[in-house]
């Protein structure tokens, strides 16, 4: 039996092992929708003796067949979901990391099983889902004032380079990267870019940012948040650039009228974040950030259509994924008009 690659003989031998366990049991294995960049399988085990002895529901995360050059390896993955959850974010206990791809041929990870749903869509259109919206949106900024405590100062994560003093600069030098890179003129985001470079934030703080911290990326039962999901993006940031990923217009699902990820009010996410914070937020930043939103996301779109057209990728949603630039080119021009936004 496998696991779309991984044979299951061998993980179980390995998992097993992790666990201090006796004996192991396969009761249940499903591939989890979503996780376009990753690959998550949900299982359900049975451990005879050891600290896991019992039912337990897991996923194991791993590599997709291809995946974008900002995402970082499970390993390093792995040690930002180790520090948000000694840091209290509401985030699935990470468990077991393998490194070994002699294992299953590839390094995966393995964390307790969160319990509802993080389909976007899903969430945004079903009221009845997160509870009451006032207090999910609030929830969700403290979580992520929770995430921007983790600084320079308190965790040292070798993998990533010194933090830039300049977030912004070294933000738009990196898509401009990414935009060379993809080999095909793009005069929106070129358009984008020089905005932004003309209304770089004074003002900056740097903290570990999610990078990805959206509707889509958290879970949610019927009474509220269970957990925030995917740290792929993770690294040093402007805190307002969290921020204002959550609130961008890309990020609504047609709820353009719910400023907060499509579900709630951006004074709920902003007085959330604040209560638990302490900072003060700063709305030029903000715009700044949200105007980078749509260029990046543009970015990684473009992206995610090639590893479906170029690197053959049979998968619908990376295919419609690189169909969205449209709307983020809309969003950038809407965004950047003459007399909108700061002042240059």
């Amino acid at each position: 039996m496998k696991l779309g690659t991984i044979d299951v003989a061998d993980l179980g031998a390995w998992l097993r092992q992790a666990a201090q366990a006796d004996e192991l049991r396969f009761l249940s294995a499903e591939r989890l929708s979503g996780g376009a960049i990753q690959e998550n399988w949900a299982l359900d085990l049975e451990f005879d003796g050891g600290p896991f002895a019992g039912m337990q529901e897991l996923v194991v995360r791993t590599d997709a067949p291809s995946g974008v050059s900002v995402s970082h390896s499970r390993e390093h993955e792995f040690a930002f979901l180790e520090a948000a959850f000694e840091a209290g974010v509401a985030v699935p206990e990470p468990l077991f990391l393998c490194s070994d791809e002699s294992v299953v041929g590839k390094p995966f990870y393995v964390m307790r099983r969160a319990a509802g749903t993080a389909i976007g869509q899903k969430i945004v259109k079903d009221p009845a889902l997160g509870g009451d919206r006032d207090a999910l949106t609030f929830r969700l900024g403290q979580e992520l004032a929770k995430i921007h405590t983790i600084t320079p100062a308190t965790h040292g994560f070798p993998f990533l380079s010194a933090p830039d003093p300049d977030p912004a600069s070294q933000a738009i030098a990196e898509f401009y990267g990414h935009l060379d890179a993809l080999g095909r003129p793009v005069p929106v985001l070129d358009w984008g870019l020089r905005w932004l470079q003309r209304h770089k934030p004074c003002r900056t703080e740097v903290v570990l940012a999610h990078h990805d911290f959206r509707t889509g990326n958290y879970m949610v039962d019927d009474n509220g948040l269970t957990a925030i999901l995917d740290w792929e993006f993770a690294g040093w940031s402007d805190p307002h650039e969290d921020i204002a990923w959550f609130c961008a217009a890309c990020w609504r699902f047609g709820q353009r009228q719910l400023e907060a990820g499509g579900i709630g009010s951006r004074e709920a996410f902003y007085a959330g974040y604040q209560d638990q914070s302490n900072r003060v937020i700063d709305p030029e930043a903000i715009y700044f950030w949200e105007v980078f939103a749509h260029v990046r996301w543009a970015v990684i779109a473009f992206q995610q259509g090639a590893r479906h057209l170029e690197a053959g990728e049979d998968n619908l949603d990376l295919a419609l994924t690189g169909r969205r630039p449209p709307e983020m080119e809309m969003e950038i021009l809407r965004m950047t008009e003459p007399g909108k936004g700061a002042a240059p």
